[in-house]
């Protein structure tokens, strides 16, 4: 059994001595990569009825860097507050984004960077091999609700070259990016200790 491994944030950010500072601290970093995913949400380019943005970046790097938890926790927050108003969603916010054909996308966020951020806790993030496969495993897990959801808008026959196919190339570029920055973290951590 693999045990858990500290993620790469928890081994550049100094430990806190009270679980007063520690709670702060892990909610600043939830809200921190919330606000990464916001600004990545508006870095879009318009194609259609799902723009390309950078979110996906984003998300697989807060998994990737806070864990399962509080990678997954920094999304829920994300889509809440979007949901509550905040106009961070690539094409705004409000409790009407339920009604968004991208909605599914942002719900797979969720997913995405807890299994990333569990990947990560298991030691994927130490080598580029591994790091992207868990960046490519996460990358998939964020387009089951998306496709699924996006489908109810456009239809099943067009779902997958309106919702999939213009996005592999961009993904398979910002998989290979986040997979190989974090070993190279790894590396410096590693070297600084020396």
């Amino acid at each position: 059994m693999i045990t858990d491994q500290p993620v790469l944030i928890d081994a550049i950010l100094p430990r806190v001595d009270t679980k007063t500072k520690a709670i702060a601290r892990d909610i600043a970093l939830v809200l921190s990569f919330a606000i990464i995913t916001a600004v990545c949400a508006k870095l879009k380019v318009e194609i259609g009825a799902v723009p390309i943005t950078m979110q996906t970046f984003a998300v697989l790097l807060a998994g990737a860097l806070l864990g399962a938890k509080r990678g997954a926790l920094s999304q829920v927050t994300y889509l809440l507050l979007g949901l509550a108003g905040v106009p961070w969603f690539a094409r705004g916010g409000g409790i009407v984004y339920i009604l968004s054909p991208t909605l599914g996308y942002i719900i797979g966020f969720v997913f995405a960077a807890f299994f990333v951020g569990w990947l990560c806790e298991k030691g994927f993030d130490r080598q580029v091999r591994t790091a992207i496969l868990a960046m490519l495993i996460g990358n998939i897990l964020l387009y089951i609700p998306g496709v699924l959801w996006l489908a109810k808008f456009v239809g099943l026959g067009k779902v997958l070259s309106i919702g999939f196919y213009p996005f592999i190339v961009g993904d398979l570029l910002k998989i290979f990016l986040a997979g190989s920055i974090l070993p190279i973290g790894w590396k410096f951590i590693k070297m600084s200790k020396e």
